[in-house]
């Protein structure tokens, strides 16, 4: 049979490859975010909020990049001899505090991911009552993934007997929670602008805050359901290799953010180079004493 340790080598290298390749892409997300946030705007009018989020995002996926770096290059050259299976080994070793530190992070990216939207949704509905469940489910994920990091420093040094009953119950449960609440929180979201849309419809005369935010939100909350079903999968089927997607969710987490922010704040100001041009046009045809004629209102899309 072969241990755990044989193959986790291959697939930590890889998580450290393909991590930084899309944290690299959450950098300059996190870049544009902070000028559609801020350019232009005046320092009142800046959400504080939204710019607090994205810095700890920021940070939480800047300083697990590192510690996945240093884990990696340790494996591969500080404790390559430490083991006798060589580096392989070592990658297998659980109570690393390398090991240790990049799941406590995730596990706080994952909390604050999970907790901004389920404030999204609260914001759009204005009522505690929607929220209830996704929070219940928000509160499974933060007791679930607070065991885990409780014991590491009680499990073996062989990722292969951790990752095992009765530990693999709570994996399974956190990863499980984490889905059910992004789907939920997501879901209701969507069905809130939905029906904000199909009320209005008649009366308003552009969709950039309805039905382009609606796309946005769903955009967001698949690509982080895909990634997350795929290491839920991973792990139910005590796959190795869903430690490369494992790794990958937290810039992705960070991207799922920065996504929604871009392109309302773009949608925004779209929105009102519109308005200041139809304005503008209005009273040229006014101070010219042409005749007036009606215009068909624009329909913007933000995709």
């Amino acid at each position: 049979m072969t241990s755990a340790g044989d193959s986790l080598g291959t697939p930590t290298i890889i998580s450290a490859l393909l991590e930084g390749i899309v944290y690299g892409f959450s950098v300059l997300m996190f870049i544009g975010t902070i000028w559609a946030s801020t350019y232009k705007h005046r320092t009142r009018d800046v959400n504080r909020s939204v710019t607090v989020v994205a810095v700890l995002l920021f940070i939480l996926s800047t300083a697990h990049m590192v510690v996945n770096a240093i884990h990696t290059e340790d494996g591969l050259v500080r404790y390559r001899d430490t083991f006798p299976a060589g580096p392989a080994a070592s990658f297998a070793d659980v109570l690393r505090t390398t090991f240790v530190i990049k799941n406590l992070i995730y596990y706080l990216q994952t909390l604050l991911g999970d907790a901004v939207a389920i404030y999204r949704c609260y914001v759009v509905w204005q009522t505690i009552w929607v929220i209830i469940l996704p929070s219940m489910l928000w509160c499974g994920v933060a007791i679930t993934g607070a065991h885990l990091i409780n014991i590491f420093p009680q499990a073996t040094s062989n990722a292969g007997e951790f990752f095992t009953e009765p530990s693999k119950l709570p994996i399974w449960a956190f990863y499980a929670l984490t889905l059910a609440t992004n789907l939920l929180s997501s879901g209701f979201l969507a069905y809130r602008i939905w029906k904000i849309e199909r009320n209005v419809s008649a009366i308003r005369t552009t969709k950039i805050t309805t039905t382009s935010i609606l796309r946005i939100i769903m955009d967001a909350a698949i690509l982080y359901s895909i990634v997350l079903l795929i290491a839920l999968v991973g792990c139910l089927r005590s796959n190795n290799g869903s430690s490369v997607v494992i790794d990958m969710l937290t810039p992705i987490i960070s991207i799922a953010f920065y996504m929604v922010i871009i392109r309302i704040e773009i949608g925004k100001h779209t929105h009102n180079q519109l308005s200041t041009v139809r304005g503008g046009m209005v009273n040229e045809t006014k101070r010219g004493n042409l005749p007036q004629y009606p215009m068909k209102p624009l329909q913007v899309h933000v995709s």
